[in-house]
């Protein structure tokens, strides 16, 4: 099922979303113009703000409130993505220059922190405390994120447990923001709240795995960054980590981290296709999903339901 389908409740609403996001880029400075524009046509698929729209479907559905924490989100998430980009000197981005590669570092940064800040301006546009109280403890947990990934490049001494705190903190509790806004946003009973943001958490992990599994099957043209480029950077994710338990002597992603040889990288990409990794990382995420759904049953009768359930579905099924 496409994305697309999934979404059709907030199908109209995803629309406007977009058009707000386009507006940002609309500034009476040509140069500023020029980066906004560039990072606003190289924004993603729009799940996270689809997240927030669908989690606002079940109970007061007002868009004066839900749209700019659609919206908010978004820019949060693709804020954290220029800065990245710049932290990893990345090239390309869902197939498009990066902003730092056009514009250097400073300028990355700099775009990153003006999406923040108008991220922020839009949070408060949802005039509800807690949000803007949420939406800042979730900027301060991805950063937290970040500092945790940039410490333990290559490092081998990580455990599944560090993996899973890491990935919650860049990933997941943007996810959880999403879903947990549009509940409070529209005056959700707190145990339907409660429902939504474990909705969120999980399904925010399985999304991260199986991006971490798409670092080592899909292609370039696909993903639109070279393949293995969160290994190059030393970054263990589970398809690495498994790769480590089933060949602990023997091993590219060992040899990776303690040279630091790029070389590498091509082998440890090979011995995961060709094993049994792939689908027990598949596994992992499957039942994150599961637990994501498990008590969507307690919310309300909505089409946002068999909505939320379909996009559980669709992460472990994407190629990108």
């Amino acid at each position: 099922m496409e994305l697309s389908q999934i979404c059709a409740p907030v199908q109209d609403d995803l629309v406007r979303v977009k058009e707000r996001l386009v507006s940002i880029s609309q500034v009476d400075f040509p140069w500023l113009e020029e980066q906004l524009g560039h990072v606003v046509k190289g924004m993603g698929k729009g799940i996270r703000p689809a997240l927030t729209l669908l989690s606002g479907r079940f109970y007061h559905y007002d868009l004066t409130y839900l749209l700019p924490s659609a919206v908010s989100v978004e820019l949060l998430h693709n804020a954290t993505l220029v800065h990245d980009d710049a932290i990893d000197k990345a090239e390309l981005r869902r197939g498009q220059p990066t902003i730092n590669s056009l514009w250097g570092d400073e300028i990355a940064v700099l775009m990153g922190d003006y999406l923040f800040a108008k991220a922020g301006e839009f949070a408060a546009d949802t005039q509800s405390p807690r949000v803007i109280k949420l939406f800042s403890q979730t900027l301060a947990t991805i950063s937290s994120g970040e500092i945790s990934q940039f410490r333990g490049a290559f490092k081998l001494g990580q455990s599944r447990e560090d993996y899973f705190r890491r990935i919650y903190a860049k990933t997941a509790s943007l996810f959880s923001l999403a879903t947990q806004s549009g509940a409070i946003l529209s005056r959700a009973p707190e145990a339907s709240v409660a429902v939504l943001k474990e909705y969120g958490d999980n399904l925010g992990i399985a999304f991260q795995i199986v991006d971490d599994i798409l670092d080592f099957t899909s292609t370039e043209a696909a993903m639109g960054k070279p393949v293995g480029s969160d290994l190059a950077q030393g970054t263990l994710t589970l398809p690495a980590m498994l790769l480590l338990e089933h060949h602990p002597e023997d091993n590219p992603v060992r040899s990776l981290f303690e040279t630091g040889d790029k070389k590498y990288v091509a082998q440890a990409l090979t011995m995961v296709r060709n094993s049994s990794i792939i689908d027990e990382c598949y596994q992992v995420a499957s039942a994150y999903c599961d637990r994501a759904c498990r008590n969507l049953n307690n919310l309300p009768p909505s089409p946002s339901l068999q909505a939320l359930d379909d996009l559980a579905g669709y992460i472990v099924s994407r190629a990108v």
